[in-house]
């Protein structure tokens, strides 16, 4: 019986990675920078221009899109430390998605490094 530790090495063999210090060379040829943790995780703090789809949902969320029709789109994702983000990149090659790259580590590598994170501005109501 495979582990999720199992699945995540796995899919790690099948995708392209690029650890943090490279990332933003990718990220500014990328058509889109996917956060495929949680919502509240990503409330917390996400990558500047980091678009929200939750691991759970992404191939259902990508399949009825019309903005994610084009197999060809240079598609970034990260997660947590690079488990869900190397799920996600080995399900969206299984899609036929031909150029998408996971960061390496994740958030926490990206916060490690002293790379900006952004958190949602909500309205103060004096």
């Amino acid at each position: 019986m495979k582990t999720a530790h199992d699945l995540v090495a796995l899919a790690k063999a099948k995708i392209q990675e690029v650890t943090v210090d490279r990332a933003d060379s990718v990220l500014k040829e990328a058509n889109f920078l996917l956060d495929v943790r949680e919502p509240d995780e990503y409330a917390a703090g996400h990558l500047p221009g980091a678009i929200s789809i939750p691991r759970g949902v992404l191939e259902f969320v990508l399949s009825s899109h019309a903005t994610f029709a084009a197999r060809d789109l240079k598609i970034v994702v990260y997660c947590k430390t690079s488990g869900r983000a190397a799920l996600a990149a080995c399900a969206m090659q299984d899609m036929g998605y031909q150029h998408v790259v996971s960061i390496s580590g994740g958030i926490d590598a990206w916060q490690a490094a002293g790379f900006p994170v952004e958190q949602p501005v909500h309205p103060a109501f004096d």
